[in-house]
This record gives structure tokens, sequence and C-alpha cells, in this order.
């Protein structure tokens, strides 16, 4: 497959201030993001997954170590855009506004960038809700806007940082069944950081395992060759599912470990 970006030998360090201590996130990461994938992040809690989806983003910076991305930005285009779990929309603009948020910063002509957003709110189904603001939108169609807002900026990438995670079971089903449809639709390059076993294998082509604090890869996982549309249910899937929950089991076991030692 395209190799889309590359990402070597990636470390990070926190200096926490309160305490004067460093914090070793990541520490050596090698990972390649291939064009149009699925690929997901998993891994206990505090082992670096958002950390490293936030300097992928930009949002923060690599203590040493490099990513590298194939393509240039070119239009006043990110390469990148980030769908969070708190939604981040603006309370004061309607949906359309808010899908056409990031052309209209790239100063795309009216006519074009609400055309633009008419056919990602479509996509995400949302058509007729385009005059609501957010506060009359459920978690779940507020989450769909903010899918439609990533993808209005066109990036060769969208990066999630958990945007399911506060949905209720049913909405958090439904929504994930129109992710992997987007994603065939569109033919991006899709991050997707979770906690769910479950979650991984019903969306993803890749699950990197990461290990717990610090960060490392461990074991990257293709599922690629399970058909669609899952239900973690058939036997390869329920097998992955064992290995993925002994892997958690054993790194978290191994996190308390450390800490009973300090």
């Amino acid at each position: 497959m395209e190799n889309i970006c590359a990402i070597r030998n990636l470390t990070k360090v926190f200096f926490v201030e309160r305490t004067g201590e460093y914090v070793h996130a990541l520490d050596r990461i090698d990972l390649d993001l291939n064009r149009s994938e699925f690929l997901i992040l998993l891994g206990p809690s505090g082992c670096g997954k958002s950390t490293l989806l936030f300097m992928l983003s930009g949002l923060d910076h690599p203590t040493s170590g490099e990513i590298t991305f194939t393509e240039k930005s070119h239009d006043n285009k990110r390469l990148t855009c980030t769908v969070f779990q708190e939604y981040a929309l603006f309370p004061w603009r309607t949906v359309i506004d808010n899908v056409a948020f990031g052309p209209e910063m790239r100063r795309v002509r009216k006519r074009a960038r609400y055309r633009e957003a008419e056919r990602y709110i479509e996509l995400v189904n949302l058509t007729g809700f385009e005059t609501r603001f957010p506060n009359e939108l459920s978690g779940g169609m507020r989450q769909r806007v903010a899918l439609a807002r990533a993808l209005a900026n066109d990036p060769e990438v969208i990066l999630f940082d958990e945007p399911l995670a506060a949905l209720d079971a049913q909405t958090r089903r439904v929504l994930q069944t129109e992710l992997v449809s987007i994603w065939s639709k569109t033919k991006k390059t899709f991050v997707y950081v979770t906690h769910s076993l479950e979650e991984a294998v019903l969306l993803g082509e890749r699950i990197v395992l990461m290990s717990s604090r610090p960060g490392r890869v461990k074991e990257i996982i293709d599922i690629a060759d399970i058909p669609r549309p899952r239900s973690t249910t058939n036997e390869r899937e329920v097998k992955v599912l064992a290995m993925l929950a002994e892997h958690i089991a054993a790194e978290v076991d191994k996190s308390m470990r450390r800490e009973r030692e300090l």
C-alpha cells in the first residue's frame, strides 16, 4: 500500500511543573500510515495514544524523532484534521455554518463552501438539520456535525480521539457503522484512538497495540481480510478480541506492578 506518513524513532517526554517530574509518554515509535486505511491505536490508559494523535495533528511536538508526510499542504488546507470526543462545535453557528467554517477560513467562495457543506451534511445523514444549532441536536448528531466539518476541510488524514466514547451504546453502534461507510466512500486515511476492543475490531484494518507507559508499538495486527459488516461474533473476530484482551490485561498488570514498586 502507498505510504502517506512515516513516524520514526518518535519519543515524547513531558515536564510536569507541579511535581517537578519528567513523564516519559512515548518511546521510539516507528509506524507507517497507509493511504486510505482505517488505523486503530489501542492500548491501556496512559500509554500515549492521544499524545501520538496530537503530534500527528501538529497540536504537540516530539521530544525527538520525526513525523514526515509524503504530501505537502496546499491551498491553505491542512494535511490532518481532528475529531474530538467533546464535539468542539461553535454554539452560535448553525449546522451548515459549522461545517462551512474550514472552507470559509481558506477563503473559498460562499456559494462553493455551502455547496460542499451540504454535500458532507448529506454524507453524515443530517439533511434537514442544516439550520439547527448544536444545542438543538443529540450527542450523536453533534458528533456527525463534527465529522462533516472535518471532511469539509478535505484533509488527507482524519484523526479521531475517542469520538464515540461519551455516547450511549445504541447510538455508538449506529455511528460506528456510519463511520465505516463514510471511510469507504471518501477513501481518506482514518487514525482512530479507542479503549474499546470491540470497536477496534469493528472499525479497523490494522490495529496498533501499544504498551503501557512509556508507549511503544508492541504489535500491529492486520485484520483487513475480515469481511464487512462485522459483528465481533465470527471465529476470526473472536480470536482477535481474545488476543487484544490478553494484551491489555498484561499491560495493565505490568503498569500496576511498576506503580507498586515506586
